[in-house]
């Protein structure tokens, strides 16, 4: 009797842990992955509104309607990649994430020269080749070393009340990634 207690313990254990195991690696099986998704709503390069505020569903449900969100998947093996967004909201923020959505970098407007968004997005090695002869238009830009290839950078703006809904909207819209050649 006692051995029977022991094996259905020592097997409630096992099945527990595999249980935990599997449910971790969910995402990393996952073909509907905020990659997938937004690989089916765009091609790389081109800023993608995630929020149904742009009409239509939401390519990734919001987990706060005070935040508005734009995305764009990027490849670093064709070169290194320019995000901009012209005009000034109340808050921003920039996540950089690599193909699995693992965060691999993080900023907001207080870092940036005069709150403006200009950011641009590089391997180690395109880091070394750009800072041998820096171009004056990128003097004020945010360099952001990834050691991946494939990515998403995704923006998000605060919209305090309905009045900041078409100028954070604006500013998303306008906002750009493209690949840069210097």
């Amino acid at each position: 009797m006692r051995r029977l207690l022991h094996a259905i313990l020592l097997g409630l254990l096992g099945a527990g842990v595999v249980h935990i195991i599997v449910l971790l690696l969910v995402p990393e099986f996952s073909e509907r992955d905020a990659w997938s998704r937004l690989a089916m709503a765009s091609d790389l390069y081109r800023m993608t509104r995630l929020d149904a505020e742009a009409g239509g569903t939401p390519v990734v449900k919001s987990v706060d309607p005070l935040f508005y969100a734009a995305a764009c998947r990027f490849d670093l093996s064709e070169g290194m990649v320019r995000i901009k967004a012209p005009g000034n909201v109340p808050f921003w923020s920039v996540s950089v994430y690599d193909r699995s959505g693992h965060n691999i970098y993080s900023f907001n407007d207080h870092s940036a020269t005069g709150r403006v968004l200009d950011s641009i997005v590089l391997t180690p090695a395109q880091m070394i080749e750009i800072r041998k002869n820096l171009p004056e238009e990128l003097q004020g830009a945010i360099f952001v070393e990834a050691p991946i290839d494939e990515g998403m950078f995704v923006i998000r703006s605060f919209v305090p009340d309905d009045s900041w809904k078409p100028v954070v909207s604006r500013f998303l819209e306008q906002s750009s990634c493209e690949l840069q050649d210097f």
